[in-house]
């Protein structure tokens, strides 16, 4: 198996984690399968940078003598609002000729600078996507995943979601095995889905202010398969229902069903993606009753089916 060479590139105001957090998953690797990870740092005349938190952080080298990666990775962070010209013409020149491109957070922003991201699907970080989408209209921004990859580009939501993607290339380029020591190592989940929302259920929605409903919140994460209509929620807050819809929604932004729906369903995607049961079993622990109560959920919300989505998203185990 050929080494690859992982480029990281540093700038000033760079955020700390958006580096560290995939070069610890590829040097877990490497320790893992020695020869398969060559990583380099490099900043535009290889001074130090300091980072957002106001660590310092010294590269291998300039960027000018930097060896042609394999992948290429360009973290975000507050040094990409007004970024060096001589940072991006560099970009521009040696992006293409990396075999993989990769950004965490406002990296992509980066990269869509440099016109590498034109006629692409990507992402970045949730507060900075508008922006994205109207500073470069030709890149097709979509706010809602951690990650994704078009070809051989991939972007990320930036932060944790960073080591989601390392992970995930660490998996295609080594196996599965290799990816789970390294996030055992780390203490994280081997695998969340590129296509997870950026919020789960409980972020998207706000959480509400007074006690009984943020109780109710908390029931309804832990209780999917429980009865959770309106009546039996509103007993539960200590409330009439027309009283409970409305100071709900007024607190969390959302309508109880709309919560419920929501939560069933990322439910029901966890167990597809980290577990081997059934479909009909998952149906009845997510809440939906039967499978084809859970087949129209996912259709609607999805575009798929359960046993496709299982099918995309659940690899297979690698021996």
């Amino acid at each position: 198996m050929a080494q690859r060479t992982v480029l990281v590139v540093l700038f000033d105001d760079v955020q700390s984690l958006d580096v560290t957090g995939p070069v610890e998953v590829f040097a877990g690797a490497e320790k893992c399968a020695p020869g398969t990870y060559r990583i380099r740092t490099a900043s535009l005349d290889g001074a130090p940078v300091r980072t957002s938190s106001g660590l310092t952080l010294v590269p291998d080298q300039a960027l000018t003598g930097a060896p042609e990666p394999h992948t290429l990775l360009v973290p975000g962070g507050q040094g990409t609002r007004s970024p060096d010209p001589r940072l991006t013409d560099w970009l521009r020149g040696h992006g293409p000729r990396a075999r993989r491109l990769v950004s965490v957070c406002t990296g992509a922003v980066l990269l869509a600078a440099a016109g590498l991201l034109d006629g692409r699907r990507a992402t970045t970080h949730w507060a900075y996507c508008d922006k994205l989408a109207r500073d470069h209209p030709a890149v097709d921004v979509d706010p809602d995943p951690i990650y994704v990859r078009d070809g051989h580009v991939a972007t990320s939501a930036g932060v944790t979601s960073g080591i989601d993607l390392a992970l995930a290339l660490v998996e295609e380029d080594v196996g599965r095995d290799v990816a789970l020591t390294v996030a055992r190592h780390l203490v994280v989940f081997l695998r969340r889905p590129g296509n997870q929302a950026q919020f789960s259920a409980q972020l998207a929605a706000q959480t509400a202010c007074r006690e009984p409903l943020r109780e109710v919140q908390q029931w309804i994460t832990e209780h999917p398969g429980a009865d959770l209509g309106v009546e039996s929620l509103a007993a539960r807050a200590r409330l009439s229902p027309r009283h409970f819809a409305r100071a709900f929604l007024a607190e969390t932004g959302t309508t109880p069903g709309r919560y419920v729906d929501r939560v069933r369903l990322e439910h029901a995607r966890r167990l597809l993606e980290d577990t081997a049961d059934g479909v009909e079993e998952i149906s009845r622990a997510s809440g939906y009753g039967t499978p084809e109560a859970m087949r129209r959920a996912f259709v609607k919300a999805l575009g798929t089916s359960p046993a496709e989505y299982r099918r995309r998203f659940r690899p297979a185990p690698v021996h």
